[in-house]
């Protein structure tokens, strides 16, 4: 085995907004990919219209920057738990991980989700402290708590013994202790080129890539990117696509275009030895955990296990009395084309079809299938989803469902509402520490107990409440669990709502919408202030007469209807109501929309 030693292959893991994505900007910027007059944007790798609007990363990017004649591999990771998929399978790319903590904040869930899945591939970890500067900053505590973390995670002591950087990646300096002032991200530069092991692997041996990530292009089709583990590749190279968990597939294939990574794009080249992360085109039906092995060389690489969903949503066809109106895509072979072009690029996604018009879509959480029906609704597409459900499992005979490690960071004052919530929905309390004048509590809670809790949160804190949590494992099933104390106020008859309707309708509940929506029999259009559900004619209008009373024709005062973004709505729904998706709108409807029907079931539901 050779090494690259001008390489180095790194991942940069954290949990969200703890300033991961800036600290890449910041190496960018030092590691000279700019001209010196050229203009910059913030978060320049949150290039997604999603990921930008949120502030968040959703999907793993490369990118690379070069320090002394050494060039640095950078992949930069999501943080949220929900796109764990995107983070484990990257991990197989890297031969070390800079693990990035808030100051402040300390390591959170999904910190050590994938600090993990690091140490159990052996990978070297370099401890960054980011946000340094901050007032509230706790660094002795907080470095006290990753030793914790790495010990809880049965670290080796090799890993245990990282060595630790302080650093702001808002200034773009960092330094080797707690006290000093940095001057440039020289010392984490140098650190990475003189811990993190170059990557080995012989160059003359048989070619062996196994593809990590998919990319996409219109002019060149489906890209595929990995890293080479041995042997060398070539522009117009003829290769056999193997796959580990079928020996008997092994197809041709030739790479068209071949490309490394540097600065913020790709670089042509014509070939790439061992330990380089590449990009490669010319195999439309490449997806990820193949490998590219040399014709007559068949030796698969094995994949990483991708955990398993956790939660399921069923997506079919709108068949509301709006459907058609507003959507690009409305059929189910549009559908299914969609769900099926997601899965070969999203491992830790699941589709099964149900039916004609309906396929049950499984992900990691909440936030993993609501990004996803975000990006259709953009794309143009028309369809209807419904509430989430758990996924459960059978382990030794006995029934189980997910449950997550939530840890929320709350005023004081919020604490005892916070936990009396959490304790109706199962969760049990695994630790309550002070930090300053708040807290920071420990739950163990079914993943269906955080259904529609996040704006209940909120209130609660007043908005000054933080909460995360990721997978932790499958418990016995817990009892019921009260998803929601309100009704729905239901449109009586098809119409455009008017001021007359509404303001009568208002004294019974919230309303979602407004004078002169179009509505149909059936939409949900507010949240009765009563546990039931309500029917409303909010089309009503008023009716004209030539006599006149004192008082009768004062001006009717609407209140403003609450707008609901996807993710609430996606919180509101109850078993026996769909969101309809659409471009331009999100109705909340009944699954029954004929009114005398629903009336019959819910009396037999009584009996």
């Amino acid at each position: 085995m050779t090494e690259q030693k001008n390489i180095r292959n790194i991942a940069i893991i954290a949990h969200v907004d703890h300033g991961k994505t800036t600290l890449v900007d910041e190496m960018l910027k030092q590691g000279g990919i700019y001209r010196e007059n050229q203009a910059t944007v913030e978060r320049v790798m949150d290039s997604g219209d999603l990921e930008r609007e949120r502030g968040i990363t959703i999907l793993a990017k490369n990118t690379a920057v070069h320090y002394k004649g050494t060039k640095i591999n950078i992949v930069d990771t999501p943080g949220h738990a929900d796109f764990g998929g995107e983070v484990e399978r990257t991990l197989e790319m890297v031969n070390g991980v800079l693990l990035l903590v808030d100051a402040a904040e300390g390591p959170m869930p999904q910190t050590r989700f994938v600090l993990q899945k690091a140490l159990e591939l052996g990978h070297k970890v370099i401890v960054v402290i980011n946000k340094v500067d901050r007032l509230d900053a706790r660094i002795e505590a907080v470095i006290d708590e990753v030793l914790e973390l790495l010990l809880d995670l049965n670290a080796t002591q090799e890993q245990f013994d990282s060595p630790t950087l302080f650093c702001s990646a808002r200034y773009g300096i960092a330094s080797y202790g707690p006290t000093e002032v940095g001057a440039d991200l020289a010392p984490l530069f140098e650190t990475i080129v003189n811990y993190i092991p170059a990557p080995q692997g012989d160059a003359e041996a048989p070619l062996q890539v196994r593809i990590s990530s998919i990319d996409y292009n219109e002019y060149v089709g489906r890209i595929g990117i990995g890293r080479i583990e041995r042997g060398t590749v070539r522009q117009n190279q003829e290769v056999a696509i193997c796959d580990y968990h079928d020996p008997a597939h092994t197809e041709k294939g030739k790479i068209v275009t071949l490309y490394v990574f540097d600065g913020l794009g790709k670089t042509a080249v014509s070939e790439a030895s061992a330990g380089e992360i590449v990009a490669f085109s010319g195999m439309a039906d490449i997806t990820i955990g193949r490998t590219i092995c040399a014709p007559g060389f068949p030796a698969p690489l094995p994949f990483a296990k991708i955990s398993d969903p956790t939660i399921e949503m069923t997506f079919s066809v709108n068949d509301s009395p709006f459907a058609g109106k507003e959507g690009k895509y409305v059929t189910s072979r549009n559908l299914r084309d969609r769900l099926e072009k997601e899965l070969l690029k999203d491992v830790s996604l699941h589709v099964t079809e149900q039916g004609t018009d309906a396929f049950n879509v499984a992900g990691r959480g909440e936030m993993h299938l609501s990004i996803l029906i975000e990006t259709m609704r953009r794309e143009g597409y028309e369809f209807q989803v419904s509430t989430p459900r758990v996924l459960m499992k059978d382990i030794d005979g006995k029934r189980c469902e997910p449950c997550e490690r939530m840890v929320a960071d709350v005023p004081e004052t919020a604490m005892g509402s916070v936990i009396e919530k959490m304790g109706k929905r199962r969760g049990d309390l695994l630790s309550m520490t002070p930090v300053g004048s708040r807290y920071r509590l420990e739950f163990l809670v079914p993943s269906r107990g955080l259904f529609g809790y996040r704006n209940e949160f909120l209130t609660d804190t007043r908005g000054e409440g933080i909460m995360s949590s990721v997978l932790d494992s499958y418990k016995p099933l817990k009892g019921e669990i009260d998803r929601r104390n309100s009704g729905s106020l239901i449109a009586f008859e098809s119409g455009e709502s008017s001021a007359y309707g509404l303001f009568n309708a208002q004294e019974r509940g919230v309303l979602f919408i407004g004078a002169g929506t179009p509505v149909y029999a059936g939409m949900v259009i507010g949240v009765c202030a009563r546990n039931e559900d309500m029917t409303v004619n909010v089309c009503k209008k008023k009716q004209l007469t030539n006599m006149r009373a004192s008082g009768s024709d004062e001006a009717l005062r609407l209140n403003a209807p609450r707008t609901m973004s996807l993710e609430q709505c996606l919180e509101y729904l109850a078993d026996d109501e769909l969101l309809e998706v659409t471009p331009s709108s999100l109705r909340i409807r009944k699954r029954q929309l004929d009114h005398a029907v629903r009336m019959r079931q819910t009396m037999k539901s009584r009996q």
